[in-house]
């Protein structure tokens, strides 16, 4: 059997080395729970804030959606011009209105300007 002595001096040993032991675990535990709410704060602002990137692409997108819109009603107007030459009275109506969708959106698409 063991003495007591024995078996103080092993929990004293212990005692004195699990600090070592354990040290990095505990450190970084801590540092983990210090840090926790700073980078929750920085998860949800980044969410909720959009980067130049990404509104300049988004707005990319949008003037490209515009762009095909406008082209499309272009393509549209002169086949309706087309039937009206030719004596359509509804493409001559139809015309009038899509003339009406292209002035309508035509400002929304920016100028491209000669380099």
């Amino acid at each position: 059997m063991t003495s007591r002595a024995s078996t103080g001096l092993r929990y004293t040993a212990l005692a004195a080395l699990a600090p070592l032991l354990l040290g990095g675990c505990l450190a970084k535990t801590a540092l983990d729970v210090a840090t926790a709410p700073i980078k929750a704060t920085s998860r949800a602002v980044d969410l909720a804030t959009t980067s130049q990137s990404e509104a300049d692409e988004k707005r990319g997108r949008e003037i490209r959606r515009r762009e095909e819109k406008l082209a499309k009603l272009d393509k549209r107007l002169r086949k309706q011009e087309t039937k009206c030459l030719k004596g359509d009275d509804s493409a001559c109506r139809e015309s009038v209105e899509t003339r009406r969708d292209i002035e309508t959106l035509l400002p929304t698409v920016p100028l491209e300007r000669d380099r």
